[in-house]
């Protein structure tokens, strides 16, 4: 059904969630419970599964959340499993706190999932008291809002986001860090030092995870940066954001550290995640003397530059660009290369070749990892490419610099390679990662014969263009547009196709698709249609001959290690079908 004012979809939760053997749901406990019980309430369909990794991140999440509306008994969740076998939905159903539908009923599961749609997972509908759904967004709303976000009308979110930016209008210390049971941080002993003292110093807010590698070699860092200041009588402080800590891992870590923190396991410790859409760490937000944001994230300037960037003005990052002029001018292969005890890289069976013997060369360095499902996909598209690069150039490597977390896996992985490699746990592998800001693999840096650095996009280039976008300069890329232009040219403007028989096709830029064809994702000319959406690669929708091979872009495997369901793949927050 649909409601005719709005045409928002409106469904009879009895036949959405009954089938005709079950008018039930369950609890993990086994209790069947009533579909008619849900009369009256919020229901929320929440599709996941035990083997995607965003899912099992997200449900603790939305456990937290429905606990703190349960209370009033007007919202309930609804677990659609994706699941491959009943022990694994037995297993991961066993930590939900809500019903669902049984394992066995796989043709009512199905039947959710093609009629919400359902692309990705984890996923949340949310439907109000008469069965209107009220968004499909809820994964979203959840991790934004929490349970302030009930009862998930259009209206509250709206007012919600209002909230936010009057909150950012009006931003001060007060505002950023007091909360309605807490006007104070905390120091590693203890003691507690109210906000309202912190007020006209600048603020460097530290959001650290437990754990986390990238936390942890950058806090030696920015202890050696609050010292140098505190000798200087710098007039500042940094409170510390601790996320992903247990009170035990959290005293042992916060223990001797010279700055303030939040309390561990604070909510307001989410809420500035949210607030300042955290995307990457270390992040160190600076907030100036009258309490209003400064900088959304000075920690990759502390690394590099240390006490020289305070107190992060405009004049400050003017002087720190002109000294990274002058090193980016002045690099070498050597210098990015050789460290104080290593000057070489590893080629088969542990090989040592000098990194002597590779300058002059042009150089690819090849982050990457086997636990990687991007990584192993990407992986065939570069050795291609190598192989015919090197048909046409021998002045030409690739090396690999790998995040794999054991000896063993490295050693598997750089096994199918044909390249040379740093060794496994090689310090140079963390001052390259810093020195090209990597943030997520695969990732391609192209160096040049001089030594100095072409492109960091050349992953890219090779996904798009193959051996083609040698030697990954701008003037071979412009060449290349220029050619693809000229190709266009004598392409028709429409076509039909079988694939798609209801439109015709328009030869459209893109920026980036997915093929219908091939499934293989695409950059560039389309043959689009914009009412379905529905995309070709020019070389699926005329063939190879008139289309081009090197048209299509790279393809993304299935998570081996992780043994998603087939048919997914998992990339970020989300696993997605393919």
């Amino acid at each position: 059904m649909e409601d005719q004012l709005t045409k928002v979809p409106t469904h009879d939760l009895q036949s959405l969630l009954c089938s005709s053997k079950r008018d039930f749901l369950i609890r993990n406990e086994g209790d069947q419970v009533k579909v008619e019980s849900l009369k009256g309430k919020k229901v929320g369909l929440y599709f996941s599964a035990s083997w995607c990794g965003p899912c099992q991140s997200f449900t603790p999440k939305l456990v937290e959340v429905y606990k703190e509306l349960l209370s009033d008994g007007k919202f309930e969740v609804v677990f659609v499993s994706a699941d491959r076998d009943n022990e694994s939905f037995q297993k991961y159903f066993s930590k939900m706190p809500w019903l669902a539908i049984p394992f066995s009923d796989s043709e009512t599961r199905d039947g959710l999932d093609k009629l919400f749609d359902v692309c990705g997972i984890p996923h949340l509908v949310i439907l109000d008291e008469n069965g209107k759904e009220l968004t499909k967004e809820g994964v979203g709303i959840i991790r934004e809002h929490e349970a302030e976000g009930f009862p998930f009308t259009p209206e509250r979110i709206q007012e919600l986001k209002e909230q936010e930016e009057e909150a950012k209008r009006n931003q001060s210390l007060k505002s950023l860090l007091v909360s309605p049971s807490r006007d104070y941080v905390i120091r590693s002993d203890g003691e507690k030092v109210p906000v309202v003292e912190l007020e006209g110093k600048t603020i460097l807010l530290y959001f650290s995870v437990f754990a986390s590698k990238m936390s942890l070699a950058f806090t030696p860092k920015l202890v050696e940066f609050y010292q140098e200041l505190r000798n200087e009588g710098e007039n500042f402080e940094i409170v510390m954001i601790p996320l992903k800590y247990e009170e035990m891992s959290f005293k042992q870590e916060f223990e001797g550290m010279p700055w303030l923190s939040l309390p561990v396991l604070d909510k307001t410790c989410e809420k500035l995640v949210r607030y300042f859409e955290l995307s990457t760490l270390p992040t160190v937000v600076v907030i100036g003397p009258d309490g209003k944001t400064v900088h959304p994230n000075v920690a990759q300037v502390i690394e590099d530059h240390g006490r020289k960037g305070y107190p992060f003005t405009p004049e400050k990052f003017a002087e720190i660009e002109e000294l990274e002029k002058i090193k980016r001018e002045s690099q070498t292969l050597e210098s990015i290369l050789v460290s104080e005890d290593c000057d070489f890289v590893i080629g088969k069976d542990g090989v040592k070749v000098r990194v002597s013997e590779l300058v002059g060369k042009n150089i690819l360095l090849y982050f990457s990892a086997h636990w990687c499902p991007p990584c192993r996909a990407f992986l065939p598209k570069l050795i291609e490419a190598y192989h015919e690069i090197k048909v046409k150039d021998d002045k030409f490597e690739v090396i690999f610099i790998s995040s794999d977390r054991d000896q063993k896996s490295f050693d598997e992985f750089f096994s199918t390679m044909p390249w040379l490699a740093i060794p496994f746990g090689d310090k140079r592998k963390g001052s390259l990662s810093r020195l090209f800001k990597i943030r997520g693999i695969p990732a391609l840096v192209a160096v040049g014969q001089t030594g100095k650095t072409v492109t960091t996009e050349a992953r890219n280039l090779i996904a798009d263009h193959g051996a083609d976008a040698y030697p990954f300069t701008e003037e071979r890329i412009k060449e290349i547009e220029e050619l693809y232009e000229k190709m266009a040219e004598e392409w028709p403007k429409k076509v039909r196709h079988t694939l798609h028989q209801e439109h015709e096709l328009d030869l459209t830029k893109r920026v980036g698709y997915c093929c219908d064809g091939c499934d293989e994702s695409g950059r560039g000319w389309s043959f689009w249609c914009k009412e379905c959406d529905f995309d070709l690669h020019p070389k699926c929708a005329l063939g190879d001959k008139d289309g081009g091979e090197e048209i299509k872009g790279d393809v993304q495997a299935e998570d081996e290690e992780k043994n998603p369901k087939e048919g997914w793949t998992c990339d970020g927050d989300v696993c997605n079908k393919a």
